[in-house]
């Protein structure tokens, strides 16, 4: 594909994505502010043994979550374990503990990183009633806590925050099952496989035989894309024929992984009763994405290694039906978000554009960030934003009628620094012992990169990958898991604790000194903040990996 197409499928797809705004984000304030509740919806409620119209503490929520969230990675863990003793197996064995555990957890905390080969070591029922399942429940969880800490400043001399299990059947039957289930008939009529059929043997062009593996695709793409969580069900991804069969699903699967996190500042902005705060707050997400996209497309499309330029352009690792500028575009919305969906071999990314994709992020992906986790996460950087504000004009910070107080900065605080903690130690154990390094195919920067993009994916939720480091083995299957559970839950109990905190608050009244936070100049405050500290935090780092290895 030429630049030229490359800049209509950017701009088709920021116009769709503003022609949705609106509408889709009052839909969500809809789903979460409604005192109704369907009969499927009743069903559910019944089957779990809970009342919907009582509402939560943060500290019930939080339990609730994480209860939720333990017997999760059990089932699940089962599930792999025991895949052989069920039907659907296709003959696959059990998955070995270390691989079931990571592949657990990893999908239950929204991360779906893949330690494993998808068509050659799950089975289709571990497909559909395991990972599917998380796909929409994990996603689900993280719109539920986003919904939570707007609630905290919405309400008032309250210790109630909503509930938990109202929050994630709404967000699972009202908004992700429709969406899901329309993307996956479309993706169906542009090519995408979904059926439950075991593996072809075909006769290659060589002469020799080669297995294909069928089975329930489209419904997964679907949802792996619009719940940002980006499993693939085969080990090539989105890159997959059968995954994304043509430039426009490429184009949809696009535009399924901004969609809610997008929509979901609008229903901030509805929630706390104006707006105008929502439009900030998705201008924050806009410009970096924006800045972003473009940069990864200008240090790809720009590449001067020996390859790129013996072939034209940088296509080791892309996909002939998508072109450099596409593969770019799509691989700088996946690392934003927290999908890790790939149509496109990051490892083969040039220095500063496969740098561009971990410093998306290092940003704590909250451009527009994952289904919730963005949201919430921006949110936490408004906060630490107004209080470095209100210190340089010498009065108590203010956000959206709420004192940012010691306590309210201390948790904003903590949440920043758990990523930075949990990258840097594991990088660190990792590039400091001889058995781990052996697992790096590559030396030099570039090895570095490997381990250091493996350990970010991790501890946000990612789930993308540098080829070149082989983690499938005990030691990175924990460590990797590990990083998955404290970058998932020790943020969101941070998170609920800060909505209780400022739920309890009575209303400031706004005054001559409150910092304006729906103008120009908030949004370019909170866009600084974000940048500079994930610089000063990560640049050492970036500095003797990719940047050492694009200057070299």
């Amino acid at each position: 594909m030429s630049t030229a197409m490359g800049i209509v499928y950017l701009a088709s797809l920021v116009i769709a994505l503003i022609l949705v705004h609106k509408p889709f984000g009052d839909y969500i304030h809809r789903v979460y502010t409604s005192r109704r509740h369907n009969a499927v919806e009743r069903s559910v409620y019944r089957l779990l043994g809970v009342c919907p119209d009582v509402q939560q503490t943060w500290g019930v929520y939080a339990r609730s979550l994480l209860a939720f969230s333990v017997v999760s990675i059990l089932v699940l863990y089962g599930l792999q374990r025991l895949q052989d003793k069920l039907f659907l197996s296709l003959g696959h064995p059990p998955v070995t503990d270390h691989v079931a555990w990571n592949t657990a957890v990893s999908f239950v905390t929204n991360t779906n990183w893949q330690a494993y080969s998808g068509e050659t070591t799950m089975g289709h029922l571990t497909q559909m009633a395991g990972l599917a399942v998380q796909n929409f429940v994990s996603a689900s969880v993280g719109m539920a806590v986003a919904v939570t800490l707007v609630r905290g400043f919405a309400r008032s001399r309250t210790d109630l925050l909503g509930n938990f299990w109202v929050d994630l059947v709404r967000g699972c039957v009202r908004i992700l099952l429709p969406i899901a289930f329309v993307a996956a008939l479309v993706l169906v009529a542009g090519g995408l496989i979904q059926n439950l059929s075991g593996v072809h043997e075909v006769q290659t062009l060589t002469g020799g035989t080669q297995g294909i593996t069928g089975g329930p695709v489209a419904s997964q793409e679907a949802i792996k894309e619009l719940g940002t969580n980006g499993g693939g069900f085969y080990n090539a991804n989105s890159a997959h024929p059968f995954e994304n069969a043509t430039n426009w699903t490429n184009w949809l699967e696009n535009f399924l992984i901004l969609l809610i996190p997008f929509a979901l500042p609008r229903a901030f902005g509805r929630m706390v009763g104006e707006v105008r705060q929502g439009y900030s707050i998705v201008a924050v997400m806009a410009v970096i994405a924006l800045a972003s996209v473009v940069l990864t497309n200008v240090f790809e499309l720009s590449g001067n290694a020996t390859v790129p330029l013996a072939a034209g352009a940088a296509m080791e690792g892309k996909e002939a039906r998508f072109g450099v500028a596409d593969s770019a575009t799509f691989a700088a919305s996946t690392t934003l978000t927290s999908t890790g969906a790939v149509d496109s071999a990051h490892d083969s990314y040039t220095p500063l554009a496969g740098m561009m994709l971990l410093y998306n992020m290092m940003l704590g992906e909250v451009a527009p960030g994952g289904a919730g986790a963005g949201l919430y996460g921006l949110l936490i950087l408004a906060v630490i934003t107004v209080f470095v504000a209100g210190l340089m004009v010498g009065r108590t910070p203010e956000y959206l009628g709420k004192k940012i107080g010691s306590r309210e900065i201390k948790l904003a605080s903590l949440y920043f620094l758990v990523t930075p903690v949990l990258v840097l130690t594991g990088a660190g154990l990792a590039m400091g012992s001889p058995q781990r390094r052996a697992a790096m195919l590559n030396g030099g920067p570039h090895g570095l990169s490997e381990v250091l993009y493996a350990f970010t994916s991790a501890s946000n939720n990612n789930g993308s990958a540098f080829a070149g480091l082989t983690v499938g083995t005990p030691w990175y299957d924990v460590a990797l898991g590990l990083c998955m559970v404290f970058g998932r839950f020790v943020p969101i109990i941070l998170v609920l604790g800060l909505a209780g905190s400022l739920a309890r608050q009575a209303p400031v009244p706004a005054s001559a000194g409150t910092l304006p936070t729906h103008r120009p100049q908030f949004v370019g405050m909170v866009v600084g903040v974000t940048i500079i500290l994930v610089s000063l935090t990560f640049l050492p780092a970036l500095a003797l990996g990719p940047l050492a290895e694009g200057l070299s």
